[in-house]
């Protein structure tokens, strides 16, 4: 097995754990939010069924400060609203937020830069 592939299988199985978190956020916090009357409309917009799921992930996943600027941004319809979902979330949310995204996005980009290594013929 080419080294190549030991890292994209390495990859696979951290995005495997990213999309077993993604069933359980949404789950877990998610359903609670959507539910909420305080919270419903600003979840941000979903293109997809399940989208939602990644704009909250990352409101409450991001440092406040990105926050802000996604926010005051000219498309800030598109993300969610960090302040009031994290005073209606708990911290146990938070944290379940924060590692999903950020195995999601490592893993996603770690695969785009096997690939895109692998297409330059740095494994060869």
């Amino acid at each position: 097995m080419s080294i190549f592939s030991q890292l994209l299988a390495f990859t696979a199985l951290f995005m495997f754990v990213a999309l077993i978190l993604y069933v359980v956020f949404g789950q877990i916090t998610v359903r609670k939010l959507r539910k909420n009357p305080n919270t419903k409309s600003v979840l941000g917009v979903e293109f997809a069924s399940g989208w939602d799921i990644i704009n909250i992930a990352q409101a409450l996943a991001i440092p406040n400060s990105w926050s802000k600027k996604l926010e005051n941004s000219p498309l800030s319809a598109l993300y969610a609203n960090s302040e009031i979902l994290r005073n209606n979330t708990t911290r146990f949310d938070r944290v379940l937020a924060t590692v999903f995204y950020w195995v999601l996005t490592a893993s996603g980009i770690s695969m785009i830069v096997l690939v895109a290594l692998n297409g330059l013929g740095f494994f060869d």
